[in-house]
């Protein structure tokens, strides 16, 4: 590489343009753009109907919202609430406290309701509460590891709702009692799934339901489930429904959960799925398809043109230091073979220069070579074209016969 050639102006850029990026991206933009316009128009237009699972203002499969109308026939109202406080201090002897969601509060917060609906007189309804939520909400009871999965049960039981309503889909969670008194239904192998524990005092109960299916607007109308929901619902004037809310203050009392202990294991799940599906799609895109195939380039480039590209590249970042590597590299390379030394030890000082200085009479200073072939990069860019210079005429000289 001549040194004329590291030294042209640049007048090129490899960097791409505001309006090159822009072309190039403006599909993606417009993608995401279309998303977020799409998925805040769902949200407004779905925010008055859809309330979630067990939501009795929801019209969704698995909303509530059909039991929360047949009891509105039958003079029965319903109340949402969402905090500790307003379930608390709804519980008399007559309402009917339905916790949507017992394995959303923390122990603490049981406790707290516990203590309120306990001498209450009124009835208290758990829906699917699990170990050790149900030890708590309702004393005597203990949760099975073993779930049912038979859905359509058979009542099993003398309770007079669970005789009335006959079958019912209340196959999910197993519970045992030692509750004196306690009413056992929906037997599942051996196991109830609906228990009745009446209070300690007074004529208050609670019920502990193993599934919420009998609840759902599209089981409502199967085997008894509405005749036991409404039984079990229906049996004071008032129905409080407690939706556990992230937004209750009584969540920042000692012994809270974590934003993702709220969170439904389905959406932890979920999101790791997603990881590695990322993790995959990213294998998929980096592994190597085998050896590079060469292609012959549709046009041919000279090698002066190549020069030129990187010389004006190394110009216009200053770069005199890998020019001038670049430079002595070479030049070393191709001198190796000339006085006999291997090209592996070309870049050696002690294999070159002692074998240059042996065949050269007009560099016989072995400090003068060393500090042409292996010395620091030049100052400035006169510099380099004499470096540039005087390796030309070291390789001139030593291939002269």
């Amino acid at each position: 590489m001549s040194a004329e050639a590291t030294l042209l102006p640049a007048s090129t850029s490899t960097s791409p343009t505001a309006r090159q990026v822009w072309t190039r991206t403006r599909g993606v933009a417009l993608g995401v753009v279309l998303l977020l316009v799409g998925a805040v128009t769902i949200a407004v237009i779905s925010s008055g109907t859809e309330h979630g699972s067990l939501d009795p203002r929801s019209v969704d499969p698995q909303g509530s919202r059909a039991v929360a109308t047949l009891l509105a026939d039958r003079g029965v109202s319903t109340r949402v609430v969402t905090t500790l406080a307003q379930a608390s201090a709804a519980a008399d002897a007559g309402t009917t406290l339905l916790i949507a969601v017992p394995d959303l509060l923390t122990d603490r917060q049981q406790e707290q309701l516990h203590t309120a609906t306990a001498s209450s007189g009124g009835r208290t309804v758990l829906i699917a509460p699990s170990s050790p939520s149900v030890g708590t909400l309702a004393p005597g009871v203990t949760a099975d590891p073993a779930i049912s999965f038979d859905s359509k049960l058979s009542p099993g039981c003398e309770l007079p709702a669970a005789q009335r309503a006959g079958n019912a889909d209340t196959g999910g969670f197993r519970y045992e009692t030692t509750a004196p008194g306690a009413d056992a239904c929906y037997p599942s192998k051996g196991l109830p799934t609906l228990v009745r524990v009446p209070a300690a005092d007074g004529n208050g109960d609670t019920v502990v339901l193993g599934a919420p299916d009998i609840l759902y607007n599209d089981r409502l109308d199967e085997h008894g489930n509405a005749s036991l929901a409404l039984q079990l619902l229906g049996s004071r004037p008032h129905l409080v429904w407690y939706l556990p809310s992230l937004s209750d203050d009584s969540l920042t009392d000692s012994g809270e959960r974590g934003f993702f202990d709220l969170l439904p294991s389905g959406w932890l799940w979920g999101t790791l799925q997603l990881f590695v599906a990322a993790a995959l799609a990213a294998l998929w895109r980096a592994r190597r398809l085998g050896p590079l195939v060469p292609e012959r380039l549709p046009v041919a480039i000279r090698a002066s043109e190549t020069v030129e590209g990187r010389a004006r590249l190394y110009r216009k970042t200053n770069a005199r230091d890998r020019a001038a590597g670049a430079l002595r590299s070479t030049t070393r390379t191709r001198l190796a073979p000339l006085v006999g030394v291997p090209v592996t030890q070309a870049h050696t000082p002690e294999s070159l220069l002692p074998a240059l200085s042996t065949q050269l009479q007009n560099h016989s200073d072995g400090q003068a070579l060393h500090s042409l072939l292996f010395g620091p990069p030049p100052g400035d860019d006169a510099a380099l074209i004499s470096l540039a210079d005087q390796l030309d005429a070291l390789e001139r000289e030593v291939r002269r016969p």
